[in-house]
């Protein structure tokens, strides 16, 4: 097992919420008109990275994972909740995905209501191979259905990945343009050009014209009563190769000792890729991760730094292991 720096958090405890209780009144009757009646309040939902409020709520009609946010107060995360009600009524029915049932915004709240997943939970950490093995099937099945666009889904407004911007932080610090004081001090300069070098060939080593997750996080899985995998949150989904996905995933499993570039190579959609084009977006994820981590907190989210920082060293670690680079 790799030795990783950066300590993990625990991504069941990562978010700040909003109570039940703590709901305006108009925006509990909204809810419980939706759920058939009177409400019985699940504890908030301790993973993700938003202000917003997430729990699963028992009605009369059953439950549902309840996600609201006030707009005036988070029109980022608003408009996120708009975004992903928009894809998820996209997405084709053979994806492991819990479905929206219905969407309403009342005096400045955005409230979406989703199926439950029946026993959902996070997979445990560190990562267990029945459960990493159950959410790559999903994905295999995920990128089976969205290996093209489709009519659904062409509609919403997809960009390639990268459109809104480069990967281009190993580059950017190689040359000077971002200060290394923004890495963690266990990181080797000695490694910049190189790391430069790969991350260069990102772009073409990952286009494509697949629909991606673009945020397949340990964190964004949820493992069912039967040990099924259901991929959540999909906030962020662009056009790109299938197995683009799969990289970060993978990392947060090298970090856990599991042999991440067997699982990579045998999986449905790296058939055909090089390790030149793996290495290349290992670089491309590591480089921004890191250079994300070393930014001032962010008081809308207490743990993202950790949690990017500790991304771009599992990205690290696999590449480095890939490429016989110690440190």
């Amino acid at each position: 097992m790799p030795t990783i720096i950066t300590p993990r958090l625990r991504y069941n405890s990562t978010a700040v919420r909003p109570h039940w209780q703590d709901l305006p009144q108009d925006v509990r009757r909204l809810i419980a008109r939706h759920l058939g009646g009177e409400v019985q309040p699940g504890p908030s939902t301790g993973s993700g990275f938003t202000s917003g409020f997430a729990a699963v709520l028992r009605g009369p009609s059953g439950p549902q994972f309840v996600k609201g946010v006030n707009s005036l107060d988070n029109p980022v995360v608003a408009d996120c909740y708009r975004r992903e009600a928009l894809i998820n009524q996209a997405l084709s029915a053979q994806i492991p995905a819990p479905r929206l049932r219905w969407l309403e915004e009342h005096d400045g709240w955005v409230v979406l209501g989703i199926d439950a997943v029946d026993g959902g939970r996070l997979p445990a950490t560190p990562w267990r191979a029945d459960e990493l093995t159950a959410t790559l099937d999903a994905y295999t099945l995920t990128a089976e259905a969205l290996s093209t666009p489709p009519a659904s889904l062409q509609h919403v407004g997809l960009k390639p990945v990268g459109d809104d911007g480069d990967f281009a932080d190993w580059r950017n610090l190689a040359r000077g343009a971002t200060p290394t004081e923004v890495l963690p001090a266990w990181m080797p300069l000695d490694l910049l050009q190189a790391l430069a070098s790969l991350e260069s060939g990102w772009r073409e080593a990952v286009a494509g014209h697949a629909v991606l997750h673009h945020d397949l996080r340990q964190d964004n899985v949820l493992i069912d009563a039967s040990g099924a995998a259901w991929i959540c949150d999909w906030n962020w989904p662009c056009l790109g190769a299938s197995w683009f996905d799969l990289v970060l995933l993978l990392a947060t499993a090298h970090a856990d000792g599991h042999d991440a570039t067997s699982l990579f190579t045998q999986h449905p959609t790296a058939r055909g890729v090089t390790d030149e084009q793996l290495d290349a977006a290992l670089a491309a994820l590591s480089g921004f991760f890191l250079t994300a981590g070393g930014q001032p907190p962010a008081d809308w989210s207490p743990h993202i730094r950790q949690h990017q920082t500790w991304c771009g060293e599992v990205t690290l670690r696999w590449l480095a292991d890939r490429r016989g680079w110690s440190f």
